[in-house]
């Protein structure tokens, strides 16, 4: 995708995503210093991300899956925030009354973060945290702490650059608290770059050929939000069904019910089953198997630079422009979906009315 092309040019999704590389470029890993020194002294070292729809897939399930596997100690979980309500419990047996609990909105309003966050205030909760990309919202009166993301307004339905800003503050704070090498902010000029070399990546169009054609679409990967926030952005942006295969589900079962006009896209594939899902899934049932990867596979591959610290951003980015090629193929308004709305659950304020006011359900993007 590029701005200089009329097909891509008009929709202020691509030019969205395209403001990506320089929020990564500017972004100030130092910002979230005050929320990593109140988590280092929370006596079980507990961390909630919590929020509804893209706020909270990638960015919450990017940082527990790096934690992991840099060996944390901190115990990171996240939740939506409707069930995170069911934590509180009873004053003295709350499971949230030691945690530190940070709500990702970036519209300041979804409903069920600031019901959350209502009930905290009431119970006197220190240390809630929220995270939006809209000033005097109705989310930071209810917070100890809110912080404002740079990105600013989004005016296409699918959360696209917020998505990583959200995911690099969330990423500062485990680079405090851990004290780990500050290999993102090293890498941070690189990757920038690299993340518009994907984003502007021309793709093949046998491979887009395909994925416009099929009528639905899986992606396969580990549960680092990755895979889970495409599925989400594949129903969004180019209108079709898809589903998430965690890690090596693809081939455990759901085979049996999988058609050969079908697509999977595997993201960054584990190297030990390569083999098992092209029995599987390309010589078994008969459809076609994509990756992404920054290592060469065995099925048709989107390559991506591999810049440490930044693996799944890029894996992200690569997903983006994949679905925007798919959509522009297809015909499709990238912008204005049928159904889903911005805010899926729009918090209304008390004596107010409106399309929300009665709680009715839909995607939510924070």
């Amino acid at each position: 995708m590029n701005l200089k092309q009329a097909k891509y040019k008009d929709f202020a999704l691509v030019r969205e995503m395209l403001e990506t590389p320089e929020i990564i470029e500017r972004f100030d890993f130092d910002q979230s210093r005050e929320l990593s020194d109140a988590l280092s002294r929370t006596a079980n070292k507990r961390l909630l991300l919590t929020g509804e729809g893209s706020s909270r897939i990638f960015p919450a399930k990017n940082l527990i899956y790096r934690a992991r596997c840099m060996g944390s100690h901190w115990h990171i979980f996240t939740e939506g925030a409707r069930q995170a309500h069911e934590y509180i419990g009873e004053a003295g047996h709350s499971f949230l009354a030691d945690c530190l609990v940070i709500g990702a909105s970036n519209s300041g309003k979804t409903k069920e973060v600031i019901s959350l966050f209502t009930e905290l205030q009431k119970r006197q909760h220190p240390h809630r945290y929220g995270l939006t990309a809209t000033p005097q919202s109705a989310l930071e009166p209810l917070c100890t702490r809110c912080f404002l993301l740079s990105c600013g307004k989004e005016n296409a339905v699918a959360a696209t650059k917020s998505v990583v800003e959200q995911a690099l503050f969330y990423s500062s704070i485990l680079r405090h608290v851990e004290e780990a090498v500050d290999v993102m902010a090293t890498n941070q000029q690189r990757a920038a770059r690299a993340a518009r070399e994907v984003l502007e990546a021309e793709l093949d169009p046998e491979i887009i050929g395909w994925i416009a054609a099929a009528p639905v679409v899986y992606f396969a990967g580990r549960n680092n939000g990755v895979a889970e926030e495409l599925t989400l952005k594949t129903n969004e942006i180019t209108r079709k069904k898809s589903d998430y295969l965690e890690g090596t589900y693809a081939v455990h079962g759901i085979e049996e019910v999988m058609e050969p006009d079908e697509v999977v896209i595997a993201i960054d594939p584990f190297p030990e089953e390569m083999e098992k899902f092209r029995d599987v899934l390309v010589g078994g049932v008969g459809l076609k198997v994509i990756a992404v990867s920054s290592r060469p596979t065995i099925f048709p591959t989107i390559p991506i630079p591999e810049i440490e610290g930044y693996e799944t951003i890029l894996q992200l980015l690569a997903g983006w422009n994949i679905l925007v090629h798919v959509g522009v193929t297809l015909g499709i308004n990238l912008d204005k979906a049928q159904r889903a709305r911005k805010i899926g659950n729009e918090f209304v304020g008390q004596g107010q009315s409106g399309p929300m006011a009665s709680g009715s359900q839909g995607r939510s993007h924070g």
